[in-house]
């Protein structure tokens, strides 16, 4: 019996992890969103008062996952959308768009392109973190049904 209860409670577990791996994809897509927003916010911070070349602004910051590759490849010269499969194509070409411009011209009108920029970029963090919470859950809550699934029929 107590088999049957570890055995079942495992399949249970697993299944909900793999929920969990599978919503995965919205939340890198929340994360990066989340993460342009900040970089936005501090480079017209940057344009506003230091000014520094934008490899030394880069360097500052710490970033993580897809944003952050795509943050070191600005860096290094070659400047390239985000190839994940997390973005639709409308948001890698906003992506590839918007990453284009930055060090681009002078810091006037580097600010008001990133001035303009700011309210998408607003609007897609909020879809991301409402789809990655809606999703998410939703995923969770299907591999413990699938769980529950796989225990009735085995048990």
């Amino acid at each position: 019996m107590w088999l049957k209860a570890l055995i079942a409670g495992l399949i249970i577990a697993f299944c909900t992890f793999l929920g969990y791996l599978a919503a995965g994809k919205y939340r890198a897509r929340r994360s990066f969103f989340s993460q342009l927003a900040v970089f936005n916010e501090r480079y017209l911070s940057e344009l506003s008062y230091r000014r520094r070349p934008i490899g030394e602004f880069l360097a500052t910051y710490r970033y993580t996952g897809e944003f952050g590759k795509t943050v070191a490849s600005l860096g290094s010269g070659k400047s390239e959308e985000p190839k994940s499969s997390i973005f639709t194509a409308e948001e890698r070409k906003f992506c590839s768009d918007y990453l284009d411009m930055i060090g681009k011209g002078d810091a006037h009108s580097q600010s008001g392109f990133c001035t303009a920029q700011k309210p998408m970029i607003e609007a897609k963090k909020a879809e991301s973190e409402k789809e990655a919470k809606t999703r998410g859950e939703l995923y969770l809550k299907l591999g413990l049904i699938a769980g529950l699934a796989f225990v009735i029929l085995i048990v």
